[in-house]
């Protein structure tokens, strides 16, 4: 049995944590602490094979971090640019060492983003439109689309292992009906908290506090924080966020770049 190591390859909203154009409490703490900084978010599946999903601006120093040599797999959540920006990063992989195309899935929205963005590229990618609700087996492992909600055709992953059930949605406001019955009781939650306590944008993304109250009721077992900003509106601190989920007891944790889960 393939048993298979899931990476947070970054864990930050849009502008990362520190922002280079910002000097509140979080981006200097993250200048202080290694800990504390965030790359665009993005993930890695590891097993006999490696699986991205998106492509964040970080990309090559995130596959150098985890000492990444081949990509095998690419999945898009959606083509917004901090889930997009470091595909050009993969090019010379395809042209100096796969000599082939290599497979990337999304929604045919997500997918229609990347062919504008990266025209210039399509050669390097072998394209396949996944439909809502849609599984694709790979690598001992599966991965099914579902529809949140963000961007027109925004996916997150529901990725079932013979050992664990694992949600990934980086981008999206509160679930909608299907997919959140389709995910309740999952092993583990990894889900947008955009937003210290005001949410900007509702019908996008999650607070911390919408993300910990949705993941609860939907009865996760372990729910991961993740596309953390950090410094929208009020400012929190990696400091002050630990101490806030305490009272969850391990339950609620946040994301880290470069933290591995066993699925």
């Amino acid at each position: 049995m393939t048993t298979h190591a899931f990476t947070f390859m970054g864990t930050g909203a849009g502008c990362g944590v520190p922002a280079f154009f910002c000097d509140c409490p979080a981006c200097n703490e993250a200048r202080q602490d290694p800990r504390a900084r965030r790359g665009d978010c993005g993930v890695m599946v590891r097993g006999e094979k490696t699986l991205i999903i998106d492509t964040p601006p970080d990309l090559r120093h995130q596959l150098l971090r985890e000492d990444v040599r081949a990509v095998d797999r690419l999945l898009y959540t959606h083509a917004h640019f901090d889930h997009l920006g470091g595909l050009g990063e993969l090019e010379y992989l395809v042209q100096l060492v796969s000599k082939a195309p290599l497979p990337t899935y999304g929604s045919a929205d997500a997918l229609a983003g990347v062919q504008t963005e990266f025209h210039y590229m399509t050669y390097c990618l072998d394209f396949h439109e996944l439909a809502p609700f849609e599984t694709v087996e790979y690598d001992g492992a599966s991965y099914t689309a579902l529809p949140v909600t963000h961007a027109p055709g925004t996916y997150g992953y529901l990725i079932e292992t013979p050992a664990t059930r694992l949600f990934y949605a980086s981008d999206t406001g509160r679930l909608p009906d299907a997919t959140a019955e389709r995910v309740r009781s999952v092993d583990v939650m990894a889900m947008d908290a955009t937003f210290w306590k005001r949410n900007w944008s509702p019908d996008a993304h999650h607070s911390v506090q919408e993300t910990i109250e949705e993941g609860l009721d939907l009865d996760v077992g372990t729910l991961y924080l993740t596309h953390l900003a950090m410094h929208y509106d009020e400012p929190v601190t990696l400091a002050q966020l630990e101490d806030y989920l305490q009272q969850y007891e391990g339950r609620v944790r946040p994301a880290a770049d470069g933290l591995t889960l066993e699925i």
